[in-house]
């Protein structure tokens, strides 16, 4: 009797064990789903065209111990507790680095904001915007207390460098989402996320899982939205001149693939082609509240900002070359003149190829 009975206790000790270990893979996997709770969760696997673990750290798309360690290298003091981090989530065909700074604690349930821009090598504008946004929150890191705001300040860093629409395969990045809408010509790739700029845009995507999302375009000189986004798109124009206008989802756009598959709110910004002729500086004195009301809302955006006075130039090259855009050649008292010529109507080819 003694014998079985030790058997029969040593098999449901066994068993015991073999079942807890079964379990603890499905609570990890189950930990590991879970996106930001602020915004529809986002079933957004990473893409099946996504490189390796391996090929991933090589790129410059680190794994977490590693992006862990840069981002410390990286981290800018604010003078609060929040950190300023900067990180490279991939490279461009020709190899240039894509990269982001997150300003916020990133804690659970903030709101996630994520601006970028040039994602249209031709439509460098917002660049030097966003560089300047980079600045005032570092200044001013009260902004984003309880969010978490990401900038890309170049998405498509060999169109910038080549003065093109298009990557170095000469496909438009914003036509290369996994949209239920994507159309498979070749100015679109073979396939939805052939490219590895938009297929590192869409893996961060699906990594930081953002609230809401601001792209900066040329030239259409509106403010448009995808998605659930039409509160925040009049939050923000009522601090600009761009008119609201809804122009409608594109085949294979972000806007079309995060607002209105993903229900995330897209806000689109369609500069003019006159704001080529602004300064950094310039820039950030038209469009800079715009730009913090987009981060502030459903509150006002600060009523204290520091807005100096714009330099005008006529300068395209040095936004291309340095991110910024030119040097002074003009007063600030020309800037309601230049802005009173942006607002001209665009082509209807204009209107299909901008956004």
């Amino acid at each position: 009797m003694m014998p079985r009975f030790v058997v029969f206790v040593v098999g449901s000790l066994l068993l015991l064990a073999i079942a807890a270990g079964c379990t603890t893979p499905q609570k990890e996997q189950s930990r590991g789903a879970t996106y930001g709770s602020d915004a529809p969760p986002i079933v957004c696997p990473l893409s099946s065209a996504s490189p390796s673990p391996s090929q991933l750290t090589q790129s410059g798309y680190e794994s977490d111990e590693a992006a862990g360690q840069s981002a410390q290298s990286a981290v800018r003091s604010t003078g609060l507790d929040d950190a300023v981090e900067t990180i490279t989530f991939g490279n461009s065909v020709a190899g240039r680095p894509l990269i982001a700074t997150i300003h916020g604690d990133g804690g659970h349930g903030e709101t996630t904001i994520l601006i970028l821009a040039t994602i249209h090598g031709n439509e460098a504008v917002g660049t030097p915007l966003v560089k300047w946004l980079d600045t005032y929150l570092t200044q001013h890191p009260e902004v984003v207390v309880g969010k978490r705001v990401i900038l890309v300040p170049v998405a498509n860093p060999d169109g910038m460098a080549d003065r093109t629409r298009a990557n170095h395969h000469g496909v438009d990045l914003n036509r290369n989402f996994p949209a239920s809408n994507y159309t498979a010509v070749s100015s679109h790739g073979n396939a939805a996320l052939s490219e590895p700029e938009s297929r590192a845009l869409h893996d961060f995507i699906c990594k930081y899982a953002p609230t809401r999302i601001i792209t900066l375009h040329q030239p259409l000189t509106c403010i448009d939205y995808d998605g659930p986004a039409e509160p925040l798109a009049r939050a923000m124009a009522a601090h600009t001149r761009l008119p609201l206008k809804k122009l409608g989802g594109l085949a294979g756009s972000l806007g079309s693939f995060a607002g209105e598959n993903r229900h995330i709110p897209v806000v689109t910004v369609e500069f003019s082609r006159g704001d080529n002729d602004l300064t950094a500086e310039g820039m950030w004195y038209r469009y800079g509240r715009m730009m913090l009301a987009g981060i502030c809302y459903p509150d006002s955006p600060p009523s204290s900002i520091a807005l100096k006075q714009p330099e005008l130039v006529v300068s395209v090259e040095s936004a291309e070359s340095d991110h910024s855009v030119g040097k002074s050649k003009d007063s600030s008292s020309n800037s309601d003149a230049v802005e009173g010529s942006d607002t001209k109507a665009s082509s209807t080819n204009d209107s299909v190829q901008a956004k």
